[in-house]
């Protein structure tokens, strides 16, 4: 469980039987923007899993403008009594830094020991027990896998995008870009999405106003309307990566230049389908 465990670390729990969801009858579709589709220059070269830099075609579908919100995982939950994985195995990988100074102990990843293996934490209780989701009912849901992230889809009608799908709605219209809104991580001194700020992991100074995820529709859309495709929290997609790992993109509140630049619309990483974390979530979409 410690390849790229400095974004997140893969979990390789025994499989689990998931919990059988009811298909919506119609979807759920508010909050999505429509995207025609066409031809973009996919991928990057600041890491090998980017490249090569290739001319990729998708075809007209819908995106959600944001990830799916805790108040929106709480309604899913509620109308089909669905339980996490994280919730079924009785633990989920936490950020240590979020954790108060006199929690228990807990095991650490060998490879970035500030990934905690947390006993009782899940998406309402992110941090484990002792903590909530109360007053972040908009900030987007976390601990959830790939697994989870697919049951929710089929409940609400819905599906992860592709990896180009993705890629191709968080580079907002711009080609070849770093970022949504172009090369420079903060033109002007502006900060514009939500990354760690100071020294990792030791020190988070919150320039950019967080510790932690934000609201999901916090600092400016893109020029598609998406919000947050860069930072705050990695997102699942519905491809694979490479053998036994699914596809995440964007990069989350933890990434910090001294160690990994993986905050960029280029950027990807792979997970097992059973991973959660305290840093990854998904946005939906469905076809036009």
């Amino acid at each position: 469980m410690t390849e790229r465990a400095c974004c997140a670390p893969s979990a390789g729990r025994p499989e689990a039987a998931a919990n059988a969801v009811e298909p919506a009858a119609a979807p759920r579709a508010e909050g999505m923007v429509r995207l025609d589709g066409g031809s973009f220059l996919m991928g990057g070269g600041e890491y090998p899993e980017e490249g090569p830099v290739r001319t990729v075609r998708v075809e007209a579908f819908r995106i959600s403008r944001t990830a799916v919100s805790n108040a929106e995982f709480a309604e899913f939950t509620a109308a089909t009594g669905y339980r996490t994985e994280a919730e079924r195995w009785g633990w989920s990988f936490v950020f240590a830094g979020l954790l108060p100074d006199d929690f228990p102990p807990t095991r650490g990843v060998a490879s970035a020991p500030w990934w905690r293996q947390v006993e009782g934490a899940y998406w309402r209780r992110p941090e484990g027990p002792g903590s909530d989701v109360d007053d972040r009912a908009d900030h987007p849901v976390v601990h959830v896998s790939w697994t989870d992230a697919q049951a929710y889809c089929t409940w609400a009608g819905l599906r992860l995008p592709t990896e180009a799908e993705w890629e191709y709605a968080a580079r907002g219209g711009l080609s070849g870009c770093a970022f949504p809104w172009g090369d420079e991580r903060e033109p002007g001194g502006e900060h514009r999405m939500n990354v760690w700020q100071g020294v990792f992991p030791q020190r988070n100074d919150r320039a950019d106003g967080w510790y932690g995820t934000c609201p999901v529709t916090e600092f400016a859309p893109n020029g598609f309307g998406l919000y947050n495709t860069t930072g705050n929290v990695w997102e699942w997609c519905a491809d694979w990566f490479g053998p036994g790992r699914r596809s995440a993109r964007g990069g989350s509140y933890l990434c910090h230049e001294s160690y990994c630049r993986r905050y960029r619309v280029s950027a990807r990483q792979g997970l097992t389908p059973d991973t959660s974390t305290g840093n990854t979530g998904f946005r939906c979409a469905r076809d036009a």
